[in-house]
């Protein structure tokens, strides 16, 4: 079965189901804020931000973003890629690097040298080149690691 990654800016019917789906995977972010970003993604002149969603046959199995800050503290590292997310029984057959590399080729299109993450996994994205840069502190008073790849 064929698994691809649909970009909701250059698929924008799926625009609500992308945003329900998005922030069900993501809830510790309010329901609005996606729902705002993932709208004004459709018709924004800039290259960010972009959403995507991953979709195994008619089934949606991960998602992902591509955008200019992760709620963290280092402003000067842009774009950053965002709520990755592969449902869990599609885990483990490479799917969430669709979405990784789909994102850098994207950032790269744009004209970005670098994309960034700020993620607490550690080893899984090291497996795609990523490389630790530092910590980074997010406006609810936590802290996450800081990951680099040069596209």
């Amino acid at each position: 079965m064929q698994v691809k990654v649909l970009s909701v800016r250059e698929n924008p019917e799926i625009k609500d189901k992308a945003i329900e789906y998005i922030s069900s995977k993501w809830s510790s972010v309010s329901r609005i804020i996606y729902d705002d970003c993932i709208s004004h993604c459709i018709t924004a002149f800039a290259s960010l931000p972009q959403w995507y969603i991953l979709v195994k046959g008619n089934e949606w199995i991960g998602c992902a973003g591509l955008i200019t800050n992760d709620f963290i503290s280092r402003m000067d590292l842009y774009p950053w890629l965002c709520g990755l997310f592969i449902e869990e029984h599609h885990r483990g057959h490479a799917y969430g690097h669709l979405l990784v590399k789909r994102a850098m080729q994207d950032a790269q299109s744009a004209g970005f040298q670098n994309l960034y993450l700020s993620t607490d996994h550690v080893g899984y994205y090291e497996k795609y080149g990523f490389k630790y840069i530092g910590i980074g502190y997010h406006p609810w008073n936590e802290e996450s690691r800081i990951y680099g790849i040069t596209l």
